[in-house]
């Protein structure tokens, strides 16, 4: 059984995938799934080559386009590894950092304090930009123990736990029952909230593990195609909410990132439907925020209260371009796409 089981979705990714793969593969005790969801490039035969050259660390699943959650949810269900997880195979890792990562996990395992899940941070690696910004977690989390949700501190604004700086112990994600949706984008935000409830035990790990590859204009969170897919982000956002346990359900620390992650993802959303603009976009955004107060009048209250909303959120044309001039200052301050 392998330590640790790395899911690659891969679509039309014959340009990045060799980058991808040959990071993986200096990790020792590691299984690498490569899912090639449908492509219609190389993508397919790369991926046999990997799997030819490397039979007993590389299997291939090939399957008929399902999108990004489909192809996550065929590795999850393929994985053999104690621990699992994803890769974009546009994105890479670092692999002194990976190592680390395996060391880890593997004293934790040894010990008999195998953590729920592990986190580690992760570069933003922008097209065109010298300057990289980690999301890192150090003052947030204690360091070289495993600790629960009672000891996490408060996430500040750009710090928020995404699908790259997490991995979990592959019973827990199964136990959890996570099915991400098919053809939908922005699934990610289910892939890191779901689970947590399952998750009582953490591991933070200060080394920059992922490099999270943005910038380019056919990326799903570029900013065009956003709009052209907010369908799928209001989706997301919906599932988000129907998913929010109940307060006093779950630990303290764990229902305050919850929100954290809710109140982010919702800022998102505004602000996305005041970029696509009319009447229309307009009513799914009132729409929106009637849903999460008939849902949980005090979660409405509690996120319309914090001032992220509430500056993506002013009403009136004038308030409506000051909350779009404030995601851009962000975007270029945090140096996301």
């Amino acid at each position: 059984m392998p330590l640790l089981s790395v899911i690659v979705p891969a679509y039309n990714a014959a340009s990045y995938l060799e980058r991808c793969i040959d990071s993986l593969l200096g990790g020792e005790s590691l299984q690498v799934i490569i899912v090639d969801d449908g492509s219609t490039d190389d993508t397919g035969r790369l991926a046999d080559v990997y799997a030819a050259r490397h039979p007993d660390r590389v299997r291939v699943i090939h399957k008929a386009n399902g999108g990004h959650g489909s192809a996550i949810n065929a590795g999850i269900e393929a994985a053999t590894g104690i621990y699992c997880k994803v890769v974009d195979s546009d994105d890479w890792v670092d692999p002194a950092a990976l190592r680390a990562v395996i060391e880890a996990l593997t004293e934790l395992t040894a010990a008999g304090t195998p953590p729920d899940a592990l986190i580690s941070n992760f570069v933003y690696e922008k097209v065109g930009r010298r300057t990289k910004t980690t999301v890192r977690y150090n003052g947030l989390m204690p360091q070289g123990r495993v600790f629960g949700w009672d000891e996490v501190g408060r996430f500040r604004k750009r710090q928020y736990l995404m699908m790259h700086s997490l991995l979990y112990r592959t019973d827990v994600l199964r136990a959890s029952g996570l099915r991400l949706p098919e053809h939908t984008y922005y699934v990610d935000n289910l892939f890191v909230t779901v689970p947590l409830p399952h998750v009582d035990s953490l591991f933070y790990l200060d080394v920059d593990l992922y490099r999270y590859f943005i910038g380019r204009p056919d990326q799903s969170v570029n900013e065009a195609v956003m709009i052209r897919r907010i369908d799928q982000q209001l989706r997301v956002n919906r599932l988000l909410v129907q998913q929010l346990p109940a307060a006093g359900t779950v630990p303290d620390g764990l229902y305050r990132y919850l929100l954290h992650h809710l109140e982010i993802v919702c800022a998102v959303t505004s602000v996305m439907l005041l970029r696509t603009g009319g009447s229309d976009a307009l009513a799914h955004r009132t729409q929106l925020w009637r849903e999460i107060r008939a849902h949980s009048p005090w979660v409405h209250a509690r996120l319309r209260r914090s001032l992220l909303s509430q500056s993506t959120n002013l009403p009136g044309f004038a308030g409506r371009r000051v909350s779009v001039l404030v995601y851009h200052v962000a975007r270029r301050v945090v140096g996301f796409n």
